[in-house]
């Protein structure tokens, strides 16, 4: 969306000031489309020239968005639409197959890839016995580069004897082997991320974060996946739809 095109005029009658309305018509533009993910946002000096604003009110538009998760700023390059990845728990879908359909470039950045004694919560998850190994997955997951979650997938290792040959998507690897899950157990709670979970993430010490925990399983009961995610809210909607029974 050009600047140009970006209608703005303020209310002398609103209550809010400015920056904040023009802070809520940037956030509708972005809500509705009108830019996309990873396009660069015109500058603020563009931005005040263009509305005939104040640098300061256009400053501190930019910086409400920041807050809320709609903008990144990259030094030394711009301000850029944030991607946001709204998940539907009503379906089992891997992360590149949600990010695909959304228009979004998956990717991860791996951090280990091998094989470990299973932990005891892990040998309880996946119903596996002192001493056995499982298959260990660290990895972040970015979209577009951006860096959205922090993820660690263990799996017995008679079901994923070689984890090195997981890719890009760990469902379509497993499905290649006929142990993809059909369906998953998904439990999500907010947790505070400390120095070396908001290092990984690229957020500020104690920033509220989504901690996922997922146990998937086969059609015959079984469970082959026990997955934790470590999610950036400002990134990730999870909606849920309900119905109420007659």
């Amino acid at each position: 969306m050009s600047t140009m095109a970006f209608q703005f005029k303020a209310d002398p009658d609103a209550a809010s000031p400015l920056y904040m309305q023009l802070a809520h018509k940037l956030a509708q533009a972005i809500r509705q489309g009108e830019y996309h993910a990873d396009e660069a946002l015109p500058s603020e000096r563009v931005l005040s020239e263009t509305l005939e604003l104040s640098r300061v009110t256009a400053r501190k538009a930019i910086d409400r968005l920041v807050e809320q998760g709609l903008i990144i700023r990259k030094r030394g390059s711009g301000n850029y639409i944030a991607p946001k990845l709204e998940q539907p728990l009503s379906r089992l879908t891997s992360f590149s197959e949600e990010l695909h359909q959304r228009g979004f470039k998956p990717s991860s950045r791996w951090l280990t890839r091998g094989f470990t004694p299973a932990a005891p919560d892990e040998q309880l998850s996946l119903g596996l016995g002192t001493g056995e190994r499982v298959a260990r997955l660290e990895r972040l997951r970015l979209a577009d580069s951006v860096v959205m979650n922090y993820e660690v997938t263990v799996m017995p290792e008679a079901v994923l004897p070689d984890p090195q040959a997981v890719q890009a998507s760990l469902y379509e690897h497993l499905a290649t082997l006929g142990v993809a899950p059909v369906r998953a157990l998904q439990h999500i709670r907010a947790i505070n991320a400390d120095s070396k979970l908001a290092g990984l993430l690229e957020v500020p010490v104690g920033q509220a974060v989504l901690f996922i925990t997922r146990v998937g399983y086969l059609e015959s009961g079984h469970a082959v996946e026990l997955t934790h995610s470590y999610c950036r809210s400002d990134y990730y909607d999870f909606v849920a739809e309900m119905r109420r029974e007659a």
